[in-house]
């Protein structure tokens, strides 16, 4: 059900960009809105993981500098049938971590040291495991594409108020309606959103799930969940909130409460279907 409602609100973002594109300049706009989606799909795709690392941070370590971190990620990968992912930490007290890759073949976990220091084996392996679980369903070149499209879409918006300031044509049958125009200044940014924090929402259920087969003890995962949780709604972490959605937990803190625009679902939640299993 998770991978059906991705694919629809995938659909939906690549809909929303070339009706931006026809509003601002009729079929024309379209085809060219649907041209640039490729493009930026592409770029999303070769490029998504060396943004996420540089955008957080992130710096390679060795096995020989970090010995058990390298151990669990590779005694997990094997049990979850993957190729061992790079390892990277963030120098942060704050305990998160995140997967970036835009396959298995060339993917990498980063975890901070904050993390390091709060989990034991067990929760430590949960966290990892998920992190795996967004790896195998390739959730991080999703989310890379949602976002760029997002972005663009935000930014159609922002040159149809610039050509709405400066007079852009209104009057033709192929595009350039003003109140088309204003339609899709306010409401398509919003919906990009809505529809990007949704995506985001379906993909952490799904690598939960994923996680708690990988280590064999969905507990594991759902008791880091509840620690990770309490710790940024304390203390948030300050990374750019583009990247937010990456993190396992939210790594701006956020209320208690879900709402349509949480890049995360309720930890109540997660932790409740995880005990369920």
């Amino acid at each position: 059900m998770n991978t059906l409602k991705t694919f629809i609100l995938m659909a939906a973002l690549t809909a929303l960009f070339m009706v931006g594109g026809q509003v601002m300049a009729g079929r024309q706009g379209m085809i060219i809105a649907l041209l640039i989606a490729v493009g930026l799909n592409f770029f999303a795709y070769w490029n998504s993981d060396k943004m996420a690392l540089a955008m957080n941070r992130a710096r390679p370590v060795s096995p020989g500098e970090a010995p058990e971190l390298h151990r669990v990620v590779e005694t997990l990968a094997v049990r979850a049938a993957l190729p061992k992912p790079q390892v990277y930490i963030i120098d942060s007290p704050t305990p998160n971590a995140f997967a970036t890759g835009r396959d298995p073949e060339h993917a990498a976990v980063a975890v901070t040291t904050g993390l390091l220091q709060l989990l034991n084996r067990d929760e430590l392996e949960g966290v990892l495991s998920h992190e795996l679980g967004h790896i195998k369903h390739r959730d991080i070149l999703i989310s890379s594409i949602a976002a760029v499209m997002a972005g663009a879409i935000s930014y159609l918006a922002t040159m149809a108020q610039w050509t709405m300031i400066f007079g852009g044509s209104s009057s033709d049958d192929e595009g350039g309606n003003p109140l088309a125009a204003l339609i899709m200044i306010i409401v398509a940014p919003i919906s990009a959103a809505l529809i990007q924090m949704a995506i985001s929402r379906s993909r952490e259920y799904l690598a939960d799930a994923a996680g708690a087969k990988i280590c064999g003890r969905p507990k594991a995962l759902a008791a880091a969940l509840q620690k990770l949780t309490d710790y940024n709604r304390q203390a948030p972490m300050p990374v750019n909130p583009a990247a937010a959605q990456m993190y396992i937990v939210n790594p701006l803190g956020g209320g208690r409460m879900a709402n349509l625009f949480s890049t995360h679902p309720p930890v109540e939640e997660r932790v409740r279907r995880l005990m369920a299993m």
